[in-house]
């Protein structure tokens, strides 16, 4: 039986040819672009067409100029991502570790949301979850004595966090 193939694998594969239709080599700009630029704007703004100059003489001699990245990104946020553009190159071209980008083009318009993983919190120390257990241990029905020490875990942790 074939072992399982790791996702990006297959995403690489099936989705590489449209990617490359719009100028990207890769969809590693794409799956990285909250890396790349921060959460912040990457909520904001999303890459949408890499163009590449066309290149005169032999492609060997020349290394390859800068291309023009095309951004869509939400019209309230146009005008502060504007200010930030040469900030977005600078961080695109250290994350490849060469100069891919040399313009960036702003498209207004409505960004697609990705459904944000919320991070787990941390696990409680031994000391908090054995105060929650005490205090639910005089609880003789099990399913409740459970809920309620879930419950607990969970208020606990809801204070680490703010």
């Amino acid at each position: 039986m074939a072992r399982p193939k790791p996702l990006s694998e297959l995403i690489e594969r099936s989705l590489g040819p449209v990617f490359a239709a719009q100028g990207f080599a890769s969809t590693d700009i794409l799956a990285s672009w909250s890396e790349i630029v921060g959460e912040r704007l990457a909520r904001a703004c999303q890459p949408e067409k890499l163009e590449w100059p066309r290149r005169r003489g032999s492609a060997r001699e020349q290394r390859p100029e800068p291309g023009t990245l095309t951004v869509r990104v939400e019209g309230a946020f146009a005008l502060e991502l504007q200010h930030l553009v040469p900030l977005v190159i600078e961080r695109i071209n250290r994350h490849y570790g060469w100069a891919c980008v040399g313009k960036i083009r702003l498209r207004q318009d409505r960004v697609a949301q990705a459904r944000r993983r919320t991070a787990a919190p941390p696990p409680l120390d031994p000391v908090r979850r054995g105060e929650v257990a005490l205090a639910v241990s005089t609880v003789s029905e099990a399913a409740l004595r459970e809920a309620l020490d879930r419950l607990g875990l969970a208020v606990l942790g809801a204070q680490r966090s703010r």
